[in-house]
């Protein structure tokens, strides 16, 4: 089963911890894009806050089958 993830804004995805999604928060450009590749193997779908997906811009690698969907603004 694939694991679900959070990158962005503290105070925007705190709370999908209480469901069991896996958050990171990052609070600039630089720190989304480390959370990005610190992601854990096994991340299905990652959620990203407004400004964490402009931060991230097209970040996937080749093969990289994940799921991601952003937040609505």
């Amino acid at each position: 089963m694939a694991h679900i993830a959070a990158i962005g804004e503290r105070q925007r995805v705190i709370g999908l911890a209480a469901v069991g999604v896996a958050v990171f928060p990052a609070p600039d450009p630089a720190a989304v894009r480390a959370a990005w590749h610190a992601l854990p193997a096994g991340v299905g779908l990652v959620i990203l806050t407004p400004a964490a997906a402009d931060a991230l811009g097209p970040q996937t690698a080749p093969g990289d089958d994940r799921l991601i969907a952003a937040m609505p603004s």
